[in-house]
C-alpha cells in the first residue's frame, strides 16, 4: 500500500498545468492527437472519437459561448440506460428553512467515498429552473473506486478544509490542497481520491450559469485575481477494460447510476475553453 500511495503521489505531485481564465486552450497527452484545421474530421488521428461537451447554448454569443472538443478512445455514450442509485443518497437538496449554524462535520467511522460524504446545508432555486444554488458540506476518509461523477445540474466549486484532493477529470488531473479551490463545470466526469485519508470541506452548487471573475471598476486594472493564476489540467489517459465502472449522475438533485467496461477518463488530447480549473486562495485577492 506504501509502494502504491507513492506511486500515485508521485503521478500527481509532478503535474503540470496550462493558465488562464476562460482562455481557448489545447492539449494533447500523444504528439499529433489533436485534429488541425477542423474539429470533428471525418476520420481522427489515432481512431479516437470527436465529442464536443457544451456548458452554453450553441446560439450564445462568442463572448459566452463555453465548449470543448474532446478526442477519447470511446465515446461516452456506450454505457447501459442510467437507473435511480440504490441505496438512494438521501442527503442531497434536502434543506430546510429553520436558521441554521454548524461546527466542522465529524469524520465518519465507517469507509465513505466523496459521493457518499456529500450533503446539502441550503440553497434557494432550482437546478430545473436553471436558476440558483446550493451549498453543500462533503466529509470521506477513502477514495472513489472504480466510479465516476458527473453533475448534470450545475458547477460545483470546491474549497478543502482538510485534507487534499486529487481529483481527476476528462481534461486530467488537479492536485487540489486546502488553500486552493477547484471548480468542476457542469457535464465532466471526474473522480476523487483521499491522499491524506479523513478529509473535510465545503462545495458551492450553481445553476444555470458558470463562476466569473468579477468586473474591477475603481480598484484599477490589476486588483483582485489574475485570470494567469487559474490553473487548468493538461491531458492525460487511461486505456484498457474497466468492467462494471459505474458512472454516477447527479440530475435533480438525485443520482443515478449506469454501467461500462472502460474508464471515462480516455481522452487523448482535446481543445476549447470549457474545462475544469484550480486556483489559490491567497491569490483571488492579489
Amino acid at each position: 500500500m506504501a509502494a502504491q500511495n507513492d506511486q500515485l503521489d508521485s503521478s500527481f505531485n509532478d503535474l503540470d498545468y496550462l493558465s488562464g481564465f476562460g482562455n481557448s486552450l489545447e492539449s494533447e497527452a500523444i504528439a499529433g492527437a489533436l485534429p488541425r484545421g477542423q474539429n470533428s474530421p471525418l476520420l481522427c488521428p489515432y481512431g479516437l472519437y470527436a465529442e464536443q461537451i457544451s456548458g452554453t447554448s450553441f446560439t450564445a454569443p462568442r463572448k459566452l459561448n463555453h465548449r470543448s472538443w474532446m478526442y477519447r478512445i470511446k465515446p461516452s455514450v456506450t454505457h447501459e440506460p442510467f437507473a435511480p442509485r440504490s441505496p438512494s443518497h438521501g442527503k442531497l437538496s434536502v434543506t430546510t428553512p429553520t436558521q441554521l449554524r454548524w461546527r466542522p462535520v465529524d469524520i465518519p467511522d465507517r469507509p465513505t467515498d466523496f459521493i457518499d460524504g456529500l450533503f446539502t446545508v441550503c440553497g434557494a432555486g432550482s437546478s430545473f429552473l436553471r436558476h440558483g444554488y446550493a451549498i453543500h458540506m462533503y466529509t470521506a476518509n477513502k477514495s472513489m473506486e472504480n466510479c465516476a461523477l458527473c453533475n448534470a445540474d450545475g458547477d460545483f466549486l470546491i474549497v478543502p478544509q482538510k485534507g487534499r484532493l486529487w481529483i481527476t477529470t476528462e481534461c486530467g488531473k488537479l492536485h487540489v490542497s486546502p488553500g486552493e479551490i477547484a471548480v468542476l463545470p457542469q457535464g465532466f466526469r471526474f473522480s476523487v481520491e483521499m491522499p491524506d485519508g479523513p478529509s473535510r470541506g465545503y462545495v458551492a452548487e450553481i445553476f444555470g450559469t458558470h463562476f466569473q471573475l468579477p468586473d474591477l471598476g475603481p480598484i484599477g486594472a490589476n486588483g483582485l485575481a489574475a485570470s494567469r493564476d487559474f490553473l487548468v489540467p493538461k491531458a492525460w489517459f487511461e486505456d484498457g477494460m474497466r468492467p462494471g465502472y459505474t458512472i454516477v449522475q447527479k440530475y435533480g438533485g438525485e443520482l443515478f447510476t449506469a454501467k461500462q467496461d472502460f474508464s471515462p477518463f480516455n481522452v487523448v488530447a482535446w481543445h476549447g475553453n470549457y474545462a475544469p480549473y484550480k486556483v489559490g486562495l491567497k491569490l483571488l485577492s492579489n
